[in-house]
């Protein structure tokens, strides 16, 4: 069987037979041509199908072992396109610990459409039990968690799912399959914002989807061609160019991380340092809430920004970033408190990250001080 570095590397590489082209063509086309009534090339208009964004859903499914993928103009719309499945009166249990924007989109609409959801701990399998009621459809489930980095055991719960006739759907953004397959682990429906280190290179907006089952994709797909949340032919493109090096990228992304978090266990600035063990994300949190403004101001390396997975090196301040619609309350109840950075630890050399790391804490440790 083909490894996953290899089928990675390949990605659309045999995809076009007419030419022999190594790279799949960018076809921009919205419309194609009937030679009658009921004759088709397969493909009509570039919502329903389109060839360049087929060889990325074929990929994502092929990576993630999946039967059908879907490819979405960003990860919300990947979310919106899997709330499409549900009907006034159902109910997710979803992640505690969450993305903001996720926790906004099920805040503002999907409350508002008649859903419900309820925040649960996906590591307490008690919990997850007790919280089932006959209006539960799904599990809404990160991991790991974004920004604390907590992980769930996803075999475990889709034992719990599979026995209770409800669905498991996992965002595998932060782990990608590289390091996770939930499908292969029981998941019902994955999904990546694949803007971040599917893509890799902060140039392009995506989300993917991968489900099993006939009747569940092709559930998926009525609303994907429906609503027309697709990507363009050219964001498909440019997505399968970054997911080439997505082996290479993470392997450095984690060996980084790896070292950085040692070097944050052990700064006197740091009182904690959130990690799940694997991948390049991490979190931590600064001595002083005082400090964080001054010590991000002087990053120079780092780039004081949102969004994660990149080359570049990034650190977040979810207070006011990622998560500021949700409520202040809420927040720091899960522990995102105003002393907790995310780092998207970048490819750059440990050393010069280190370093900037020494020089933004010492310049936050004096402006404290004064």
């Amino acid at each position: 069987m083909v490894k996953i570095n290899t089928k990675l590397a390949q990605i659309g590489n045999r995809s076009e037979t007419a030419t022999g082209t190594v790279n799949p063509p960018i076809y921009l086309s919205t419309a194609y041509r009937h030679e009658g009534i009921g004759k088709s090339t397969g493909y009509d208009y570039i919502r329903t199908g389109n060839p360049t964004r087929e060889v990325l859903e074929k990929a994502i499914v092929d990576l993630e072992e999946g039967d059908r993928g879907f490819a979405c103009s960003s990860g919300m719309a990947a979310i919106l396109t899997i709330i499409s499945l549900f009907q006034s009166g159902d109910e997710w249990l979803v992640s505690k610990d969450l993305y903001g924007g996720t926790y906004r989109l099920l805040e503002q609409g999907f409350k508002k459409w008649g859903l419900g959801c309820q925040y649960i701990d996906m590591a307490n399998l008690d919990e997850v039990t007790a919280s089932i009621t006959p209006s539960t459809k799904a599990l809404f489930v990160e991991s790991p968690t974004n920004p604390l980095m907590e992980t769930a055991d996803l075999e475990a719960l889709a034992k719990i799912t599979k026995e209770k006739g409800i669905l498991l759907i996992v965002d595998n953004t932060l782990y990608t399959p590289l390091l996770q397959k939930p499908l292969a682990m029981g998941a019902d429906i994955v999904i990546h914002s694949a803007t971040k280190y599917l893509g890799g290179h902060n140039d392009v907006l995506a989300g993917l989807i991968v489900a099993k089952g006939k009747e569940l994709c092709d559930d998926l797909f009525l609303y994907h061609n429906g609503a027309g949340a697709v990507l363009s032919p050219f964001d498909s493109w440019l997505l399968m160019r970054g997911m080439k090096t997505l082996a290479l990228r993470m392997r450095q992304h984690e060996l980084n991380a790896g070292q950085l978090v040692e070097y944050l266990e052990n700064h006197d600035a740091v009182t904690d340092v959130l990690y799940p063990g694997r991948g390049g994300m991490l979190s931590f949190r600064i001595k002083h809430e005082s400090m964080v403004d001054p010590f991000l101001q002087n990053l120079s390396v780092i780039a004081f920004a949102e969004s994660l997975g990149g080359a570049e090196s990034f650190i977040t301040y979810p207070a006011t970033q990622t998560h500021a619609d949700i409520p202040k309350e809420v927040r720091e109840a899960t522990g995102v408190c105003g002393r907790l950075l995310r780092f998207s630890v970048g490819i750059e050399d440990a050393e010069d990250l280190m370093a900037d790391l020494d020089g933004a804490f010492a310049k936050a440790g004096q402006e404290v001080a004064r």
